[in-house]
């Protein structure tokens, strides 16, 4: 592990950006091609990546806060995006405010999270205790002919039900304000389990209620489970859910603007983001910049095809930081590391990612694929003059490399 934020940009710049006779990369890469991997993760995670994260998270959130005003028809899609926006402007405001007030509202809706799971998870376990398990046992015989095994189509799962646990990995783009790096280990040891535990139950409490073809049918899960359970509390739930994807999207905007400072502060990205707040610390134009993209992502209003987008991009680098580990066994056997993980780990992930990445493509190429390729790829044209050749513009509209 690196005692450095900015999580896979840190690892993909230390295995391949540097190239001096004290730090020796991979084969010793050209100098042009070394810190390519990097700097396309940054672009993409701080042009795409990230602010389609916000825009899914604000657009869910609206959709849970909306849902009780709106019972029997569906949320006008004006006032879904005004509500989205409001999040985004929310807490972009709060991130670049403090970062104390803004881990206080991480603390807050995550306590506000696990409250609504309980209340599920406890109406589940009655609704188990009293023999209704018809939807577990056999609610799914229907779809026998209908269900996909294949390559893609399992890929393609695996996206939609990753998506719900993509923060694994964000507790990495902060490690330099952590006081005991040590700990972030812990975190992730205790928080995924905990967390994996407490959605497989929350499922398993939906199908107790609902059928297989009303949870698919269902804009807000969730809230269609406590109309049938809660009845005159079903209105709690909701506000509980919004609360927690509140938090979520909280948590992505801390994070984003860490990504894209570190970058900056690399040169790998224009050096106003590099920037700090001088009395509140806080990277204020990489968050500003994240929630900018962010209100532009809820235009287009598709979250479905946002989470495949994000997912697939996702994985693409995410493959990419398990090569770096695995080159910076051989390239830094002496780097000082907190905490060492045996090596079969990033072989196994490496080896995951690759089949997420390809599979879909080869079953079932489609042209949504092309275009995540092209624009990770398009980020060679922002590379090549302004990070190889350093070419910079001044007030005057002058330029100098």
């Amino acid at each position: 592990m690196l005692p450095l934020s900015g999580g896979d940009y840190s690892y993909l710049h230390e295995a391949y950006g540097k190239n001096t006779k004290k730090h020796k990369t991979f084969g010793n890469i050209p100098a042009f091609l070394g810190p390519i991997p990097s700097f396309l993760f940054a672009w993409t995670l701080t042009f795409v990546m990230k602010p389609s994260a916000l825009a899914i998270m604000s657009m869910s959130f609206a959709t849970y806060a909306l849902a009780p005003f709106y019972p029997d028809c569906g949320i006008p899609d004006v006032v879904l995006k005004l509500t989205a926006a409001a999040v985004i402007l929310v807490v972009s405001g709060v991130n670049s405010y403090s970062v104390k007030y803004a881990v206080r509202v991480q603390s807050f809706f995550t306590y506000a999270k696990v409250i609504a799971l309980i209340i599920i998870i406890v109406g589940g376990i009655v609704n188990l205790a009293n023999g209704k398990t018809e939807y577990l046992v056999n609610g799914f015989e229907k779809f026998d002919d209908e269900i996909e095994t294949s390559f893609s189509s399992i890929a393609l799962a695996i996206y939609s039900g990753m998506w719900a646990y993509d923060g694994w990995n964000n507790l990495n783009l902060a490690t330099e304000e952590l006081k005991h790096p040590r700990h972030l280990v812990i975190a992730v040891l205790v928080g995924v389990p905990f967390v994996t535990i407490l959605y497989i139950l929350t499922n398993i409490a939906y199908f107790t209620v609902m059928s297989p073809e009303e949870v698919l049918a269902s804009d807000a899960v969730a809230v269609t489970w406590a109309d049938a359970m809660l009845g005159v509390m079903a209105w709690c739930i909701p506000i509980f859910v919004a609360a927690s994807v509140f938090g979520a999207a909280n948590g992505s905007v801390f994070t984003a603007g860490r990504i894209s400072h570190v970058a900056a502060r690399n040169g790998r990205m224009p050096e106003l983001l590099s920037f700090i707040h001088a009395r509140r610390y806080t990277p204020s134009p990489a968050i500003i910049l994240n929630g900018f993209l962010g209100l532009l992502m809820i235009i287009p209003s598709n979250i479905e095809g946002l989470i495949d987008f994000f997912s697939f991009t996702g994985w693409m680098f995410y493959a990419s930081t398990m090569t770096a580990l695995i080159v910076m066994r051989w390239t830094r056997p002496n780097f000082k590391r907190p905490i060492k993980v045996p090596i079969v780990l990033p072989i196994l992930v490496f080896i995951i990612a690759i089949y997420l990445l390809f599979a879909p493509i080869v079953e079932n190429p489609q042209i949504e694929y092309l275009f995540a390729v092209m624009f990770v790829l398009a980020g060679l044209l922002m590379y090549t003059p302004f990070v190889y050749y350093s070419v910079h513009f001044d007030a005057s509209g002058e330029y100098s490399a």
